[in-house]
């Protein structure tokens, strides 16, 4: 067992040594694939609210959460803000879905948070490739204080609430208007 795992180690460490070599590019930035997520994938986070609105229905949570709520639209960012909120308000998700404790849900967000760490990861290389001296807007450094604030004021309940029942803005409106660049309207 130890030697099927060391020797696959040592081929993973071959192959990605041999696949990046020093000196190499960076990877660029494509962020035009989430334009339009599949319907099937769309289809998973739809099966994870529906099951936690069921599971809510069932409990006493009481939440009035604004975590997530703004008066403005994501189009008015420059391109690399909107892609500094999209990363933002994942952290937050995939951070929240990961330590989700209710087994009745558990199940169904292995695959949504795959989907979710590879967006973040994309999101991660595109706001790299910015430059140094960009200067965030007044409006997003305003919401992400608020933002932060309010992640720390919230119950894990509630959290929850915000985080799967913000799911679909997040992924068709901020994602969707982050992967369109300049062409976002």
């Amino acid at each position: 067992m130890m030697g099927c795992k060391l020797v696959l180690v040592l081929t993973l460490w071959t192959v990605s040594t041999e696949a990046f070599p020093k000196g190499a590019q960076m990877k660029k930035c494509h962020l035009s694939k989430y334009k339009s997520l599949p319907p099937r994938e769309l289809e998973t986070f739809k099966n994870v609210k529906d099951r936690f609105e069921d599971i809510m229905l069932l409990s006493d949570r009481k939440c009035n959460t604004k975590i997530f709520h703004r008066n403005w639209e994501v189009k008015e960012l420059s391109v690399h803000d909107r892609m500094i909120l999209v990363k933002e308000k994942l952290h937050l998700v995939i951070d929240v879905l990961e330590n989700f404790e209710d087994p009745r849900l558990s199940e169904l967000l292995v695959r949504p948070l795959e989907i979710l760490r590879h967006i973040r990861e994309d999101l991660k290389i595109c706001t790299s490739h910015q430059p140094n001296a960009h200067r965030r807007s007044g409006r997003l450094t305003s919401w992400l204080h608020k933002f932060h604030a309010a992640k720390k004021m919230e119950t894990p309940g509630c959290l929850e609430a915000s985080v799967i029942l913000n799911l679909f803005r997040l992924l068709n409106n901020d994602l969707k208007c982050a992967a369109y660049m300049e062409s976002c309207t």
